[in-house]
């Protein structure tokens, strides 16, 4: 930034110092000719009042005929002409040239000349050094030269400074990002006064690492839940199986504990499926395979095959509804939900599809408890359970409605949950697009 910054002002500062210098040698030139065209003014007005004599006393004049003849001149020329014949002669208004004339010191000088013809048999030639002028050109062009640069060095070190002073809050925001580690998942950085960019940035840093820290505090619960469940499965499975090594003798006590054993790995496999689906869904890499679905049928097909096992009465209602979906993984959140609510403890159960503008509905209500009020909007969390009476989840780990959401959510549709009509116990809603 100062790099840009520095080139910038140096491009810039050029220009100025470039049309500065410009307009400084218009000025003195202007003033030059002025001078010039003031004497040449005054000489013409005394050779028309009869002064022959005052070119000779001009300190730089020439007078000549209209055919190139030396009539008068200053005495400082001598014999020198500063026109030639020819010049003389082509000289019509006035003209202005620049020519060398010799000096007192034997060398020569720069002169500017303005000639002017007087009537039709004489032309005045005036003339003014211009050494001055390149003096006063070579001063202002070596004062330039030099204040350009010292311009320049105090134009990079004051950007420098300005550009230290504005990306500061950034350096010291880095340097405390850098130090926070994933132990310390609840400190927060500096805050930055003000409502600049830098203020604003440090504000969405902060509540960057706010949403982090969830995240993570987030991530822990569920290792520690998952944790725990398998520890449970796990437990059970080795003491069945040292208890049948320690019954050998007995058949009938070591089929006893390998069923055990079997119904608890049964546990374990469904409880390793859910986690591994629900880690694909997270990854953006749950896959489905998608055709067309009558969720009412669905939801009737399902409720015959649920119903007895579960003891449950459940009912499909509604209007036919096609949707593109994986029949297979919305059959698994038809029995995921009617597992819920046979734990939950109810009896009956309505499914009921419809569609609106927006999206296909497919509500599923039971008679049961309901959703307690400090777990409702949670309820869709893995491993939440809130008591034994409402164990979401057919698993009984509290993945059952996780499962549901990353279902619904892979298929891009929403799921919502509450307690009330139509029945008066939980009701979940979900939301699909149209096909």
């Amino acid at each position: 930034m100062t790099t840009i910054f520095v080139l910038g002002g140096a491009t810039a500062l050029a220009l100025c110092l470039v049309l500065l210098y410009l307009a400084m040698d218009q000025q003195l030139s202007g003033t030059l000719d002025a001078d010039l065209n003031g004497r040449s003014t005054d000489l013409a007005a005394a050779l028309t009042a009869g002064d022959a004599d005052v070119v000779a006393r001009d300190p730089l004049a020439q007078l000549y005929a209209s055919d190139g003849r030396l009539l008068s001149s200053s005495a400082v020329l001598g014999d020198w002409r500063l026109l030639s014949t020819e010049e003389v002669r082509a000289v019509r208004l006035r003209t202005t040239i620049g020519r060398s004339v010799p000096a007192g010191s034997g060398g020569f000088q720069s002169v500017r000349l303005l000639s002017r013809r007087l009537g039709s048999d004489q032309v005045l030639t005036v003339g003014v050094s211009e050494e001055p002028l390149k003096r006063a050109r070579q001063r202002l062009l070596t004062l330039l030269l030099v204040a350009g640069p010292v311009l320049l060095g105090l134009l990079a070190v004051a950007g420098w400074l300005v550009v230290r002073a504005a990306l500061r809050p950034v350096d010291a925001l880095t340097r405390e990002a850098a130090e926070i580690s994933s132990l310390e998942t609840g400190r927060k950085l500096s805050p930055v006064a003000g409502d600049d960019e830098i203020a604003r940035l440090a504000r969405t840093l902060d509540a960057m690492l706010a949403r982090l820290a969830v995240t993570f505090a987030r991530e822990r619960a569920f290792i520690d839940d998952a944790s725990h469940e398998l520890r449970s499965p796990i437990a059970v499975v080795r003491g069945e199986l040292e208890l049948a090594v320690a019954a050998l003798h007995d058949k009938a006590e070591v089929e006893r504990s390998l069923r055990a054993a079997l119904a608890e790995t049964d546990r374990l496999t469904r409880l390793a499926e859910d986690l591994l689906l629900l880690a694909r869904e997270q990854a953006g890499m749950l896959v489905l395979d998608r055709e067309p679905v009558n969720l009412l049928e669905l939801a009737t097909d399902e409720a015959k095959r649920l119903g007895p096992p579960l003891n449950l009465d459940i009912e499909a209602v509604g209007i036919p509804a096609v949707v593109a979906a994986d029949p297979d993984r919305l059959r698994q959140v038809v029995g995921n939900l009617a597992h819920n609510s046979a734990t939950a403890g109810a009896r009956s159960i309505q499914i009921r599809v419809g569609r609106d503008r927006d999206a296909v509905t497919m509500q599923f209500a039971d008679d049961g408890p309901g959703f307690p009020i400090e777990v409702q909007d949670s309820a869709f969390d893995r491993f939440v359970r809130a008591d034994r009476a409402r164990t979401p989840g057919s698993t009984g780990a509290g993945l059952g409605l996780s499962i549901v959401r990353a279902i619904i959510a892979a298929h891009g549709g929403t799921v919502a949950a509450s307690t009330g009509a139509p029945l008066g116990g939980a009701v979940v809603t979900a939301r699909l697009p149209h096909s």
